[in-house]
């Protein structure tokens, strides 16, 4: 009897050992995630129109007095038409009343250089001379 409990222990011992042990995982092939297209950089490229609906929404943040918004909606028309005079002058408008006085500078002389007959030229300089210089000197 001992002897038959002795070999049940030797049989069984290996087996459930080897049960214990978990295969390897099948190696999954995974897809690569899906491109979401809003995480993707938008590429710019010459469009009036967009342009134009980003000045009227920054029109609407500036009568709200979210100068932010504004500004940020400013520049985006100013990349969809970087000729865009108006886009640059209300850009330089948002800043100004924000205070950066460097962006408002830089968006001003900007404006200087593509509008060159609107009238709205000797008033942008009249601020332009107002600003403080970019190292602090008036």
């Amino acid at each position: 009897m001992a002897r038959a409990f002795f070999l049940i222990v030797l049989i069984a011992f290996p087996l459930a050992a080897r049960q214990r042990e978990a295969p390897p995982p099948a190696a999954v092939e995974q897809e690569p995630p899906e491109e979401d297209p809003d995480l993707k950089p938008t590429e710019y490229a010459f469009n009036p129109l967009e342009a134009s609906r980003n000045i009227t929404a920054g029109n609407f943040y500036f009568k709200k007095g979210n100068y932010k918004a504004a500004a940020r909606r400013y520049v985006e028309a100013a990349k969809w038409d970087p000729a865009s005079a108006e886009a640059q002058f209300k850009l330089g408008d948002a800043n100004e009343k924000m205070r950066e006085t460097a962006g408002a500078r830089e968006a001003y002389e900007k404006f200087l250089t593509l509008a060159t007959d609107a009238k709205d030229i000797e008033a942008v300089k009249k601020r332009l001379a107002k600003l403080p210089r970019r190292h602090g000197k008036k």
